[in-house]
């Protein structure tokens, strides 16, 4: 589990930053995407944590309790609808508790396990992400007056995404990877489309296509790993 703690001296919300004063606990596999989202809290004010897995989570969360909850759905130790459900029932509650994926229907199993919003992978626009936290604050705890709607995009590093390149890498060497293909295809794809690398995540589809038709596997998926070496051999991710 990592920590980022950005420094910030002022605690009340400005229309510059207007998520000072909030701490955002991210559970989230990708380091890649977690890059993104630690950026823009950098951006907008707020302090964020980091946990990797449902584990590491419910871990962090018997000691630490955050303003807001970012949960993706799609981690290494099941499903983030379980952790949405049960901070739901938590008393007291977390603040804000935000869904993350990219799959298709990932939001309506986010808000019906009891999240408050969801947020689409990939992350990239300020502008939604903060005012996706903002409207579930209560009036108090956002900055008075008009604020600033930033714009643009952020990138995160792409050292980042070639991280996740050779963590997929080291799952594929381990002996028995039958039961956790179907974590490698949702894991590639989502970080390749939040990395606008089409062929590698027209790879994924394909891996994740046929375990879900139950078929031979094999060739997919090593068209998958060729790819991933290709791309950590050449030390160029994006």
């Amino acid at each position: 589990m990592d920590e980022f703690d950005p420094l910030t001296t002022f605690r009340t919300p400005t229309a510059a930053r207007p998520l000072l004063g909030l701490t955002v606990l991210v559970v989230e596999d990708s380091r890649f995407a977690c890059e993104a989202i630690r950026l823009m809290c950098l951006r907008l004010g707020a302090r964020i944590r980091r946990a990797d897995s449902l584990t590491a989570a419910r871990r962090h969360l018997q000691v630490y309790r955050p303003s807001v909850l970012i949960v993706d759905l799609g981690l290494p130790d099941g499903s983030g609808t379980e952790l949405i459900a049960e901070m739901n029932r938590v008393t007291p509650r977390v603040g804000v508790i935000l869904g993350l994926s990219g799959d298709d229907g990932a939001e309506t199993r986010a808000i019906n396990a009891g999240a408050d919003g969801f947020l689409s992978k990939p992350l990239s626009s300020l502008a939604v992400f903060q005012e996706t936290i903002l409207a579930q604050l209560p009036a108090d705890r956002q900055p008075m007056g008009p604020r600033i709607v930033p714009e643009g995009e952020l990138c995160p590093d792409p050292v980042a995404y070639r991280d996740d390149l050779a963590y997929v890498a080291e799952i594929l060497e381990e002996e028995n990877i039958g039961a956790t293909l179907d974590y490698v295809a949702q894991f590639v794809g989502g970080i390749a489309r939040s990395a606008h690398d089409e062929q590698l995540e027209r790879a994924a589809k394909s891996l994740a296509a046929t375990r879900t038709q139950s078929g031979p596997s094999r060739s997919a998926l090593a068209r998958l790993a060729g790819l991933m070496q290709e791309r950590l051999v050449d030390r160029v991710a994006i």
